[in-house]
């Protein structure tokens, strides 16, 4: 995924979007704006944290199968 610079973001992208990703036996909340929450194993308290973003508008969960 390829971040944008913030000249290259349209009036649209003010929105926060927000996804959650897996990466390991961890997975973490991301948002549009640059902001990363911490790395966590329950599921469950990412999604809390993207949720409870500021701004946040989307929320989407983008993880990959359950190990």
């Amino acid at each position: 995924m390829r971040r944008q610079a913030p000249e290259d973001r349209s009036a649209r992208d003010e929105d926060h979007l927000t996804e959650t990703t897996e990466r390991g036996a961890f997975i973490l909340a991301r948002c549009s704006c640059g902001w990363a929450g911490p790395a966590r194993r329950a599921r469950a308290k990412a999604r809390a944290d993207a949720a409870s973003h500021p701004g946040n508008t989307v929320a989407r969960d983008v993880s990959g199968p359950a190990a």
